[in-house]
C-alpha cells in the first residue's frame, strides 16, 4: 500500500512538473532569469528593513538577528540535512528525462528536495506576517512573492512541485519556531 501511494505521488509530481515546465515562453524565461537575481529584490529587502526599524526603533536588532537566524536555519535545513538525506535529483539532471526539461539559467547542486528558495522565502514571509501582519496588512503579499519564486523554480526546471511545496512547509514551520524564540527573547530584553 505504501509503495503504491509513494509511486502515485511521485508520478503525479512529475506530471505536474512537466505541465508547468513545458508551458514556457521567451518572455517568461526572461522574467524568471531576471527574478533569480538578488539585486532584483534589493528594494523589497530595504523596504522590509525600513518597516522593522520604523516599528521597533532601537530594539530592531532583535527581530533582525532572529530573521538572519531564520534564513540560515531554513537554508541549512534544506541544503545540508534534507537534500543529502533524500538525494532526489533535480528534474534537469534526471537521466530518464533526457533533454526534455526546459532549463532557465544556472542551478547549483545535484539534489532538489526540498527547495531552499521556497523554504527561505516562505519562512521570511511567515515570520514577518507573525511579527508585523497586524500592523501592515499588505505583508500578505509576501506569500504571493514566495509563491512566485517557488513557481519559477519549477518553471526553470530545477525543482519538482513537491520540492517547493515541502520547502514552503519547512520554511513556515521554522518561522513559527523562530517566532516563539523571538517572543521568549523579547521578554528578557525589555
Amino acid at each position: 500500500m505504501y509503495n503504491r501511494c509513494y509511486h502515485f505521488v511521485i508520478q503525479l509530481d512529475k506530471k505536474l512538473f512537466f505541465a508547468i515546465n513545458q508551458w514556457h515562453h521567451p518572455w517568461g524565461d526572461k522574467l524568471v532569469h531576471y527574478g533569480k537575481g538578488t539585486c532584483c529584490w534589493l528594494l523589497l529587502y530595504l523596504l522590509l528593513l525600513y518597516l522593522i526599524v520604523r516599528t521597533f526603533r532601537r530594539k530592531a536588532w532583535l527581530p533582525l538577528i532572529i530573521i538572519a537566524g531564520l534564513v540560515i536555519v531554513c537554508d541549512q535545513f534544506a541544503s545540508s540535512w534534507v537534500k543529502p538525506w533524500v538525494q532526489r535529483l533535480r528534474p534537469c539532471l534526471d537521466a530518464d528525462f533526457g533533454s526534455s526539461v526546459h532549463v532557465v539559467g544556472e542551478y547549483h547542486g545535484l539534489y532538489g528536495f526540498i527547495s531552499s528558495h521556497a523554504a527561505n522565502t516562505f519562512g521570511l514571509a511567515m515570520f514577518l506576517w507573525l511579527l508585523l501582519g497586524k500592523r501592515y496588512r499588505a505583508l500578505f503579499l509576501l506569500f504571493i512573492w514566495a509563491s512566485g519564486i517557488s513557481y519559477a523554480r519549477v518553471y526553470g526546471g530545477v525543482h519538482y512541485p513537491l520540492d517547493v511545496i515541502m520547502g514552503a512547509v519547512s520554511g513556515i514551520g521554522w518561522a513559527h519556531v523562530m517566532f516563539r524564540c523571538y517572543l521568549l527573547l523579547k521578554r528578557y530584553h525589555r
